[in-house]
């Protein structure tokens, strides 16, 4: 699996710090492996605690079960474009029993959104613009929203992450019909894994308790993702405060807030006006950062070569991407019912 891993180095487990270890320990348990969309962050142990964090506790059955999130990864994963996560959540889709949606989505075929995992497939691809009319009709209910609402926000902040710094896809093949047998092929394999119940908070020892963002109300209501977000945010704006200079971290939170989703122009006349305010020096970790937050696929090894210093770690690289994916995550997180209220519950 460390070959699907591209720009940053894979540690190898014996290498790793104490923290590192232990937290690729907890995903193993709990997650099945220590995946390429987490080894990624290794070089870097705060933001690879907070993605997990942010992840495991998202994917704790209080009102939504695994299958309906699963849902909601795959559907925001493909509005995104990020084919690596749609071909493993499409994956975890077939495992449980959504064959039919999973390969419509992996194919890039359009879903009908009559039935109740159609308005969830729909919704999930929705949060991926601001004005999109089906924002307005969360299909779940209050209760369920936290749940829903953190899947959504984790996987846009994964699917740049895997833009940058992953391969094309999980599955060993190309051919869309081969992957569609794999996908059947492991179904049975992931399944348990999947149903394996998790216990809540049980990841947020590996950050420090810190308070809750007011752009996070959202998690109100689910104390436990109130603090799992809270503390990924503050590791998150922290590794941004370390490598992002001041003036690029204000130019990109302002570009992020006027946002609606819209795919950046072919070309890159829109990134070189965005970075002309800037001097000279900070323009290449502008320039990462902005197609970070809006176009990840945009990104070569050039523009990164014009950002690295020779035989620098890995760290400054992943902290300023973690930093410029998660603004933009929790951002797409608040747009009007991206968070809603949904239904009132049947049990309010």
């Amino acid at each position: 699996m460390a070959r699907q891993i591209r720009r940053v180095r894979p540690i190898a487990r014996a290498a790793a710090d104490p923290i590192t270890r232990a937290i690729a320990d907890q995903i193993e348990r709990d997650f099945g492996a220590f995946v390429p969309p987490f080894a990624l962050h290794a070089g870097a142990p705060p933001l690879l605690a907070a993605c997990w964090m942010m992840l495991r506790e998202s994917l704790v059955t209080t009102h939504v079960d695994r299958r309906r999130k699963e849902a909601v990864a795959t559907a925001v994963s493909r509005a995104n474009a990020c084919s690596y996560c749609v071909d493993a959540h499409s994956a975890a889709m077939h495992a449980l029993g959504d064959g039919a949606a999973a390969d419509a989505l992996a194919s890039s075929t359009a879903i009908a959104a009559g039935d109740e995992l159609g308005a969830l497939l729909a919704w999930g691809a929705a949060t991926r613009t601001r004005e999109d009319p089906r924002l307005l009709t969360p299909p779940f209910t209050a209760a369920e929203a936290p749940e829903l609402t953190a899947i959504a926000c984790c996987f846009h902040y994964i699917n740049r992450m895997a833009a940058v710094f992953l391969a094309p896809s999980p599955l060993p093949f190309g051919n869309p019909r081969v992957k569609a047998w794999t996908r059947r092929l492991i179904g049975p394999v992931l399944r348990g894994q999947l149903e394996r119940p998790l216990v809540p908070g049980d990841a947020l020892r590996f950050l420090p308790d810190a308070p809750r963002p007011a752009d996070l109300a959202w998690t109100a209501g689910a104390p436990t993702l109130t603090s799992a977000f809270a503390r990924a945010a503050a590791a998150f704006d922290a590794a941004g405060v370390a490598v992002v200079p001041a003036a690029v971290r204000a130019l990109v939170q302002a570009r992020v807030d006027v946002w609606g989703g819209q795919e950046m122009p072919l070309g890159g006349a829109w990134l070189d006006d965005a970075v002309a305010p800037l001097v000279e020096a900070h323009r290449p970790t502008a320039r990462i950062a902005l197609l970070t937050a809006f176009a990840p696929s945009r990104i070569d090894d050039a523009a990164i070569a014009a950002l690295r210093r020779p035989h620098e770690d890995d760290a400054p690289l992943l902290s300023l991407c973690a930093w410029a994916s998660f603004t933009t995550a929790r951002r797409l997180a608040t747009w009007p019912g991206a968070a809603g209220v949904g239904r009132p519950s049947p049990l309010s």
